[in-house]
């Protein structure tokens, strides 16, 4: 069907041409906000009416005579209606929509996945600071920057992901401080511990590691207890080694993997940071009041100039990050895109503005941000608060052990990722139609088993004739498979793939009713092909967008 839709375009694009030249370049279809108007609409002729001087009305009638006429239409094309002030209703025969069950088993996985753009793109995301275990808002942010990375793949973007934290600074040096305390034998509430220091047990963990001069592995550093409680610089390195290797068996619990990490303290060291203030300095787009260096960032936008190095001489926490965009532009990423939570938000005016007055080519709007709120957590009908692994949290592989891999990225990428969210296990555990993963995989599985019982190769279904597919049931399943490409690439532009989650669940549930509906393993040869082939294509579709969220599409359940 996608190939009948871009004929039927075509066509619209002549006739529009022919009206006025120019205008068929504007040719597009919408979904009818109502599905019994049709199956593809335009407002072309109301588009058009204004600028030609025409009654829209008598315009869309002219436009109406003109694509009836074409071969694609009297092909393809059921009927073509005028409504309202001129808006063109158009309802596909079925021949039609049983060209994308075609379509989807020709493809198979690549279905919706463009050829590559040659654009690269750098998604930041999780981006935690080795100071604690992951908690949910981390897997709220994993899932999301995983998810937003498969949407781009699909459009044919080389992506890159990227995981940016800092080993340094004061959290770093509490998380020292509280290592030692623990490994010298003192522990919360012991008098002589601090009250800003990390309680949770996992500070014990690392320090009796410590002492016992392990070595531990993360994905981005190594390094070997020297086992002196006194060495305070050797507890900040291996509580840093040791966390980094926890996120990273979380995140490859998650199935979440980066290709970069990046180390804020290399900004510093690599003489980014003071490079980035001479660059603005340089521009002009600084000046000195009461000891301090600030950046003119209402020049592009802020609310307010922003200090950049206080009267101390340290710098401030956006320094570094203009440095470290400034960095992303550099190696060749000039769509960047940061996954980050919401308490980021007064954060973008200041780096964007900073990223201008650089003056290095970088466009506005530059990076893109996906702020994302947190989660609550249900269990038991009650919320849940505090994680004895990490003393005053719920953290991801809490989640993860209490329900699932599937169940955690599915729930955490069912919602727009700016409204909060209420994480509830035991709705995660329930295997029935309320539990929206169980409700999409079930309807995978289901269709498995269909093919199981008929006992033939899923293959030799390509070429079947779809004919028979007529049902009311079976054409509302087709239409809604050709409708996933679009949703793709509207899901990839917007950065939302709680779209994919919505689709999903939309596909399941008119399976489910098709199903119910109409027998597949009929004795009638023709029929029953028929119907396997466009329940393979929907196991197809179910499975693609499954994998786009990072969730399996098991063959039972």
């Amino acid at each position: 069907m996608l190939s009948v839709k871009q004929e039927l375009l075509d066509a619209l694009a002549a006739g529009l041409d022919k009206l006025s030249p120019g205008a068929g370049q504007r040719a597009a279809f919408e979904s009818p906000k109502v599905a019994a108007h049709g199956d593809l609409a335009s407002t072309a002729a109301m588009q058009l009416a204004k600028p030609l001087k025409l009654n829209p009305r008598q315009l869309a009638e002219s436009l109406r005579a003109d694509l009836l006429a074409s071969a694609p239409f009297q092909r393809w094309v059921e009927s073509v209606d005028i409504a309202g002030p001129g808006f063109l209703n158009i309802r596909l025969k079925p021949e039609a929509k049983q060209q994308i069950v075609r379509e989807v088993l020709e493809q198979g996985p690549r279905f919706g996945v463009q050829p590559p753009s040659g654009q690269r793109v750098l998604v930041e995301f999780v981006s935690a600071n080795p100071t604690g275990p992951l908690h949910v808002g981390h897997g709220r942010q994993a899932a999301l920057g995983d998810a937003i990375c498969n949407l781009l793949q699909t459009q044919g973007c080389d992506v890159w992901r990227e995981f940016y934290y800092n080993d340094a600074g004061v959290q770093i040096a509490t998380l020292a401080t509280s290592t030692q305390l623990r490994a010298k034998g003192l522990k919360p509430g012991d008098a002589g511990w601090p009250e800003q220091a990390y309680n949770g047990d996992y500070i014990a963990d690392i320090a009796q590691d410590f002492l016992a001069r392990k070595t531990v592995r993360a994905d981005d550093r190594e390094f070997t207890a020297s086992g002196d409680v006194e060495d305070i610089d050797s507890i900040r390195q291996f509580a840093v080694a040791y966390l980094r290797h926890e996120q990273d068996l979380d995140l490859r619990a998650f199935e979440v993997r980066f290709d970069n990490y990046y180390l804020e303290s290399s900004l510093y060291t690599s003489g980014r940071v003071a490079a980035t203030v001479e660059k603005l300095q340089q521009a002009g787009k600084t000046y000195e009041r009461d000891g301090a260096l600030w950046l003119k960032s209402t020049d592009y936008g802020d609310d307010k100039d922003r200090v950049m190095r206080k009267s101390d001489g340290s710098y401030t926490y956006f320094v570094p990050d203009v440095a470290y965009h400034l960095s992303k532009w550099e190696r060749g990423f000039h769509k960047v895109v940061n996954i980050q939570g919401s308490d980021h938000h007064g954060t973008i005016a200041r780096v964007r503005a900073g990223l201008q007055a650089a003056g290095t080519g970088i466009p506005e709007g530059y990076p893109d941000y996906v702020l994302h709120t947190m989660v609550r957590v249900m269990r038991g009908g009650e919320e849940v608060k505090i994680s004895k692994r990490a003393g005053s949290y719920v953290t991801l592989r809490d989640l993860i052990e209490w329900t699932s891999k599937d169940a955690v990225r599915f729930f955490l990428l069912s919602r727009k990722p700016d409204t909060e969210y209420i994480f509830d296990v035991d709705l995660a555990l329930a295997q029935n139609n309320d539990n929206p993963v169980y409700y999409v995989q079930y309807a995978h599985a289901r269709i498995c088993s269909v093919l199981v019982g008929w006992g033939g190769d899923p293959a030799t279904l390509a070429g079947t004739d779809l004919s028979p597919l007529q049902s009311p049931q079976a054409l509302a399943l087709m239409l809604l498979l050709a409708k996933y490409p679009a949703m793709l690439a509207d899901a990839a532009r917007d950065f939302a793939p709680h779209d994919v989650t919505f689709y999903l669940r939309e596909l399941a549930a008119l399976y489910h009713s098709y199903y119910d509906a109409e027998r597949i393993l009929v004795d009638d040869e023709q029929l029953k092909r028929a119907r396997l082939a466009l329940v393979c294509a929907t196991a197809q579709v179910l499975h693609n967008g499954l994998q786009v969220l990072g969730v399996s599409a098991p063959r039972k359940m």
